[in-house]
């Protein structure tokens, strides 16, 4: 069996940037989708121990955490997940989709193989225009 070892501050979030998405039709028309929100981090790389970690062989998912204020904490649920070797996520693509023109903010933890969690990463602010 495994030594469980606690992950440090891992998962960092790099930026998040929009991308262009098609326009709108005509009045009568469903609003188009948001346009994509990528949220990019770096993969950690060591336990907190300083061995080494190999995200696609140590990690069993990233969880994806978004709030309208910036404290996340252990009550919070993740609202999705990612496979341990991404290093990106379109919020867009959230299900339900999160409201125009409100501030969000997001941050996600590394979960090991052991069902260890990271800490929080910083949490980085977004939102989709009206």
């Amino acid at each position: 069996m495994r030594n469980k070892r606690i992950l440090a501050t891992l998962a960092v979030l790099g930026a998040l940037f929009s991308a262009c998405s098609g326009g709108g039709g005509g009045s009568s028309s469903p609003p188009p989708p948001p346009a994509a929100k990528m949220m990019i981090w770096k993969a950690p790389q060591y336990f907190t121990d300083n061995s080494t970690l190999d995200s696609a062989t140590d990690l069993q998912r990233f969880e994806i955490y978004v709030r309208q204020d910036s404290s996340f904490g252990p009550g919070d649920s993740a609202i999705a997940t990612a496979s341990p070797v991404d290093t990106t996520f379109n919020l867009a693509t959230l299900v339900p989709p999160l409201s125009r023109g409100v501030t969000y903010y997001v941050s996600l933890q590394a979960v090991t193989v052991d069902d260890e969690k990271s800490d929080f990463s910083a949490s980085a602010s977004f939102s989709f225009p009206q």
